[in-house]
């Protein structure tokens, strides 16, 4: 579409700034709109697609759950040091024999690491553990146990934002997250009664917050219907840890996890309906090409 000008022949207006036209700097023509998109990347979910990914965030939250639980059950004396070890033990080998089972051992091979290298680091992290159990036990008797309280509520809640839940954003870390886990057991490990279970309890944070996150990845890749399965045993597990403890506090998490597990993925699949993102000849230039070759 051409525009006319009264001091100058029939010209048309072209997007360009190396020209000198007759018309005004902000001059737009009929044409500017006709390049308007909507919505170009939007993504299109499906509502049991978003269900089975929120499983990990549900995952996440019943491990801090039934980490909880167990502490209080130590801290109250119903569960002995030696009994969780054991268990904890017996669940581990368990774990590790799956994790190798699930890929026939592709991913060992790949890897380079053999069961010796997994069995001395196990030994040396056990020893070093067990050898500073009394100073985990000692290390905060100067601090409050509110104030010990509190900080773990805050570290457990950190763990769980900067967890990687499987989203590419800034904000996942899982070395902080792990950190922010095994700090939270620590001080909590520091408030029960002897050293044996300072020790116990850290073990069991590692298992829980490091190796179990690595076998539901797995299983999550390679067998989507035990996660699934794995995933609601393990929600109907820690719910009836927490009901034991308190019935209110059962109800409240039973009904956050079907909030984030059915109610979420229904409000985020109804919100994309009414997205409307405009692009056009308006938006900033994205340089597309590898640029990494000049860094």
């Amino acid at each position: 579409v051409c525009a006319q000008v009264e001091t100058s022949p029939r010209r048309c207006w072209q997007k360009v700034l190396y020209e000198r036209q007759p018309f005004p700097d902000n001059y737009v023509d009929q044409r500017f709109l006709e390049e308007l998109r909507k919505n170009v990347h939007a993504r299109q979910y499906q509502y049991w697609a978003v269900v089975f990914e929120s499983g990990a965030v549900v995952q996440q939250l019943c491990s801090v759950c039934v980490f909880v639980v167990t502490w209080w059950y130590m801290d109250a004396g119903v569960l002995s040091p030696q009994g969780l070890f054991g268990a904890a033990l017996v669940s581990s080998l368990l774990g590790y024999v799956l994790f190798d089972a699930i890929d026939a051992g592709v991913g060992r091979r790949e890897s380079g690491r053999t069961r010796w290298a997994d069995l001395k680091s196990t030994l040396v992290f056990i020893a070093f553990t067990y050898g500073f159990s009394p100073v985990l036990k000692t290390l905060t008797e100067s601090i409050s146990t509110d104030t010990i309280y509190a900080m773990s509520v805050f570290m457990l809640l950190g763990h769980l934002i900067f967890f990687d839940y499987g989203a590419n954003a800034a904000i996942v870390s899982s070395t902080l997250s792990l950190n922010m886990a095994i700090f939270a057991s620590v001080c909590l490990a520091s408030r029960l009664p002897r050293s044996l279970h300072a020790f116990v309890m850290v073990t069991f944070a590692m298992q829980i917050f490091a190796l179990w996150p690595m076998l539901q990845k797995k299983l999550k890749a390679r067998t989507p219907r035990c996660y699934v399965a794995v995933t609601v045993l393990f929600a109907l597990a820690a719910l009836a840890g927490l009901a034991s403890v308190s019935s209110v506090g059962a109800v409240l998490f039973a009904s956050l996890l079907l909030s984030i597990s059915c109610l979420c993925p229904y409000c985020l699949i109804r919100l994309q309906q009414l997205k409307d993102n405009i692009h056009g000849p308006w938006d900033e230039a994205e340089i597309k090409e590898d640029l990494s070759r000049f860094l």
